[in-house]
């Protein structure tokens, strides 16, 4: 009788340590916010939570590419707007200068800007951020991966922005524009001028078109990221579906295990104050 009684209050030792750790672990899940830290807790749960943590982890390096190719784009877009205005400021300085009133005087001015809008233009062509990256990539066009499968261009190249303009049937490039304008203004002719002025021109047409594509990376990188936007959402949501807790269902819980482990003490208080020939009756 006494072996047996002994053994039952062993198990309900055991039973009450149990709940308490049970009670602990409901605390320490509301505290954290998640049901599940461990495989034990919900096997099936856990390898999900899993599965769906390495998706995160994709859609993070995914969206890190993104930010890093809309940087990118938004330079190269500022570049080609600076492009785009001293090529603007150019063609009124060739117009001037095609002027029959202008005096030598105001074409040696025009000149001066014009080599100072040249520097720029290839400033501007070819420049670097501090890490040595060119704004615009110098032989092939990089494809950044912003998603499974899909890569997207950044910017252009530096000949697709600055070379290969069809001028009269002959490609030239912005840089040798510029040059020409130069010498039809120190040293050529009226006729030297106007093939100039129209180069210009055509120029500013190319700059123009080359803004219209780099938009259109732009969008594709915006589009892109919210996409991943979106998706990160669902992969949040599914996760907190799974490991996330229930809160007022968690306190309940505790609130009745408590309940339950009080009694269960203070009954276990009683029998254990009891001595062995309270036991043998």
């Amino acid at each position: 009788m006494v072996a047996i009684t002994a053994q039952t209050l062993a198990d309900e030792i055991r039973r009450q340590k149990a709940l308490s750790q049970s009670i602990a672990a409901d605390q320490a899940a509301v505290s954290s916010g998640k049901r599940i830290t461990k495989a034990s807790q919900d096997p099936l749960a856990w390898v999900q939570v899993s599965d769906l943590a390495r998706q995160q982890a994709q859609q993070a390096a995914w969206t890190s590419n993104v930010g890093y190719a809309q940087s990118r784009a938004g330079k190269a877009e500022s570049n080609l707007l600076e492009l785009n205005n001293v090529f603007v400021r150019a063609q009124e300085l060739m117009v001037k200068a095609t002027t029959a009133s202008t005096s030598a005087s105001d074409l040696s001015a025009i000149a001066a800007e014009l080599r100072n809008i040249r520097t720029v233009a290839n400033e501007l062509i070819n420049e670097t951020d501090f890490q040595g990256t060119p704004v615009f990539d110098n032989g092939t066009s990089t494809a950044v991966p912003v998603s499974r499968g899909i890569n997207l261009q950044v910017v252009g190249t530096i000949a697709q922005v600055s070379q290969g303009i069809n001028v009269g049937g002959t490609p030239q490039s912005l840089d040798n524009m510029l040059s020409a304008a130069i010498a039809s203004v120190t040293t050529g002719s009226a006729t030297d001028r106007t093939a100039a002025l129209g180069a210009i021109g055509n120029g500013l047409d190319h700059i123009i078109n080359q803004r219209a594509e780099q938009g259109i990376r732009g969008d594709r990188l915006k589009t892109a990221k919210e996409r991943l936007v979106d998706v990160d959402l669902t992969l949040v949501e599914r996760r907190s579906d799974l490991e996330g807790t229930n809160v007022p269902e968690t306190l309940a819980n505790i609130q009745s295990k408590l309940t339950t482990l009080e009694a269960a003490q203070a009954v276990f208080a009683r029998i254990n104050q009891q001595n062995l020939f309270d036991l043998l009756r």
